[in-house]
């Protein structure tokens, strides 16, 4: 491709006839080729002050970081030091913290979905009290801007605007991760493979990434090549996940992707935003001429689909943190292992 990162203005999308059209016959293209685009004119205007934040948090002493160990937390919520979280079975050479929907302390009742375990309060650090209005003014914009943006995939596809809206609604399940990906210290690590974060695809509807100017973010293209994305300030890099393709018969792209580790004494920052349906939604096939066209989803060996998004969210987590799943869910020890196999 000559452009595998389109850079789209949102405000096109609000102007004359003509330019609408021009806006949504590039996203159509973005979506349907590379499932990777970048989004300027989108109104968020703090990006750069959620960075720095992101650069307090992990600079806190590493005791207040951990007194939100994730280790600690049934809901995979809260700070996960280098190498927690797994992907491919290959530990992920970055600090984060894990923020899903802020809901009541609930009680699992026989019978109920493995997916049931996700629902709960996080984890949020006494050292930093502004943290968390920050994160939760940013989730609340960042999830109207998802939905908004959703809406126009549909109608780029010449789908109903409002087909997926019942998915979503009234509690989509969004999930936030600030991350530090720190560069190896040359005298006392071992570099290994330069892994910050293994090759994926990312498991919902789709993300919204800020990122600082360190870059390292890598998608594949034609023929699994991976090329940089380049860091543009202030865009959001928008990529499309897999309940989208199940959704679109394979004509959306869920695009591998990873993040390749910076150089030492580096440090890398950002911010993922994850937009997904309602944990109990059901993806349905769009009602769309390109949809009717497609091919169809193409399942690989090693990951299934799964039309039920609680269904497709656990497979993740059971892959990604063996650890927690050994602690707080040993019913799911045996899926874990198989699937880290």
């Amino acid at each position: 491709m000559t452009d595998p990162f389109p850079v789209l203005d949102l405000r096109d999308a609000a102007g004359s006839e003509e330019t609408r059209a021009e806006f949504l016959n590039r996203l159509r293209k973005a979506i349907h080729e590379v499932g990777f685009f970048q989004l300027v004119g989108h109104g968020v205007e703090d990006s750069d002050d959620m960075l720095e934040l992101a650069r307090q948090f992990f600079a806190l002493p590493e005791a207040d970081r951990l007194a939100l160990n994730i280790l600690d937390s049934p809901l995979f919520r809260g700070y996960s030091e280098l190498g927690r979280e797994h992907t491919k079975g290959i530990p992920d050479q970055r600090q984060q913290l894990d923020i899903g929907p802020e809901q009541p302390e609930r009680t699992s009742a026989p019978g109920d979905p493995a997916y049931r375990c996700l629902i709960g309060p996080n984890e949020w650090p006494k050292a930093m009290p502004e943290l968390r209005p920050a994160i939760e003014s940013w989730i609340t914009r960042l999830t109207d801007l998802s939905h908004k943006l959703l809406r126009l995939m549909l109608e780029s596809l010449d789908a109903p605007a409002g087909f997926l809206d019942d998915v979503v609604d009234p509690d989509p399940q969004i999930h936030l991760k600030l991350l530090h990906y720190p560069g190896p210290t040359q005298t006392s690590e071992d570099t290994g493979s330069g892994q910050g974060t293994g090759i994926h695809n990312d498991l919902g509807l789709l993300t919204l990434l800020v990122q600082d100017g360190n870059g390292g973010l890598q998608v594949a293209v034609e023929d699994d090549q991976f090329v940089d994305v380049p860091v543009i300030p202030g865009a959001f890099v928008v990529n499309l996940g897999e309940l989208l393709e199940v959704a679109t018969r394979g004509y959306v792209r869920a695009t591998l992707h990873r993040v390749v580790r910076p150089a030492p004494g580096v440090n890398r920052y950002s911010i993922p935003f994850f937009y997904n349906p309602r944990l109990d939604a059901t993806m349905q096939p769009l009602p769309s001429p390109y949809v009717e066209g497609a091919g169809g989803v193409i399942d690989v060996a090693d990951n299934p689909l799964f039309a039920l998004y609680g269904d497709n969210v656990m497979k993740g987590l059971i892959r990604s943190f063996p650890d927690i799943v050994a602690r707080h869910h040993p019913t799911l020890a045996a899926s874990a292992g198989s699937a880290n196999s």
